[in-house]
């Protein structure tokens, strides 16, 4: 499970992120918490979430080519300083009690544009950091465990934080994450090939990104079916302060509860992904994946005790997780070097570019119909987008079964 860890640079890729995202976690659930409590605003919850993710919709595949054209590395270095500096005008905001929502906003808009290129630069470089890329799909999952472990980390210290302390030591504690995963940044020695200035013009190579991935029906299928699932199902977690504060009557602590079940799940799932010795099955795994997540919201949105909450919201994690993970690692293994961080970027755009959309959706429709119709409504169409993939790559085969019959009759 840990033989991408034997390589050194992404060994220190490896810790130094580790400490960085349990800051970020700590912020994402102080700031959710905060806007919260102080507006009681199910809307407002979804506006912080849209604009922290939004920038990814619009300049993600801009991100790509960016990335494609540029030192990749240089380009990580400058998206973790500018974090670290937006991270610190947080927290010295909050420290001073200037409880601006406009301004947390506009915090939260300038994160969403560092990480439009922040994630597509660092998914793109994962091929540098190891030697052998059959240990590739490894490192993907690795990562994703990291990820996931942060997710549970994260929001757990952040309820004890903001129970004992208060919100503006979380701020300060990302803030201080960024100093270990620059330090191993500076460490690492990697032979980043740098790529010969284009002759084109970034437009062009917008539309040529753009005619290989739409080309690949593959390719394409998964990103469409991420799309889904990020416009629909995934941004139910927007609602769970609700469900936390106001249907179990909980607190700060409560509410961190659904975000470490959530990555408990995550982490069984990634940890499952870690351990293949083969990427053959991935397409298959995604399917499982979909519909054991669209059914776990679907459990959510009417559990009646709190521990059941819990309990499924750990399944929503392992299928959330399985789903992400296994069409990143489909991409990355797929796509050709030339249109990796392309490709990557409409990952990215299709994972984090329509989350905040369906953020604004989810807290519309909660204010419309509550908070657990709006749950379900989500569920249920996890489940109907997964049956429709699934038809369509039995379809597929079909067709391609055919074809192959035909040109052996010739």
């Amino acid at each position: 499970m840990f033989r991408s860890l034997k390589y050194r640079n992404f060994k220190l890729f490896f810790y130094g992120q580790s400490i960085s995202l349990i800051g970020t976690w700590m912020q994402k659930t102080a700031v959710s918490w905060l806007v919260y409590r102080l507006t009681g605003s199910a809307l407002l919850l979804g506006i912080v979430g849209f604009v922290s993710l939004i920038p990814s919709l619009i300049l993600a595949p801009y991100a790509g080519s960016i990335v494609d054209r540029h030192n990749r590395y240089r380009i990580l270095v400058i998206t973790q300083v500018v974090s670290m500096l937006q991270a610190g005008a947080f927290a010295f905001m909050i420290f001073f009690k200037i409880y601006n929502i406009p301004a947390i906003i506009g915090l939260s808009l300038l994160q969403g544009i560092v990480n439009a290129f922040d994630v597509t630069c660092r998914q793109s470089l994962m091929v540098d950091m190891v030697d052998d890329k059959a240990d590739l799909p490894n490192a993907i999952a690795l990562n994703s465990t990291m990820t996931n472990l942060a997710r549970i980390a994260g929001p757990a210290i952040a309820g004890i934080v903001l129970s004992a302390f208060g919100e503006d030591v979380c701020f300060f504690g990302n803030f201080l994450s960024y100093v270990p995963v620059l330090a191993c940044l500076f460490m690492m020695k990697l032979n980043t090939i740098v790529p010969i200035r284009s002759e084109k013009s970034i437009w062009t190579e917008l539309q040529e990104g753009f005619r290989y991935v739409s080309g690949d029906s593959d390719l394409s299928s998964m990103i469409l079916m991420l799309t889904a699932s990020s416009l629909f199902v995934i941004p139910f977690n927007t609602l769970m302060p609700i469900f936390a504060k106001d249907i179990f009557n909980g607190d700060a602590k409560t509410f961190s509860w659904f975000e470490s079940a959530a990555g408990l799940g995550s982490v069984i799932s990634a940890v499952y992904l870690a351990n293949l010795k083969s990427s053959k099955n991935l397409v298959k795994i995604m399917s499982a994946a979909s519909l054991i997540f669209g059914i776990s919201v679907l459990m959510v949105a009417y559990a009646g005790k709190l521990p059941f909450a819990l309990t499924f919201m750990v399944f929503t994690g392992v299928g959330m997780m399985a789903q992400t993970s296994a069409i990143n690692t489909y991409i990355q293994t797929h796509a050709i070097p030339s249109m990796r961080a392309r490709a990557i970027s409409y990952y990215v755009m299709a994972y984090q570019g329509m989350i905040p959309v369906g953020s604004l959706m989810a807290g519309w429709l909660a204010n419309e119909v509550g908070p657990r119709r709006a749950v379900c409504i989500e569920g249920i169409i996890g489940v109907l987008a997964t049956a429709l993939f699934v038809l369509y790559k039995r379809r597929q085969a079909t067709l391609e079964e055919v074809d192959g019959k035909a040109a052996l009759a010739k």
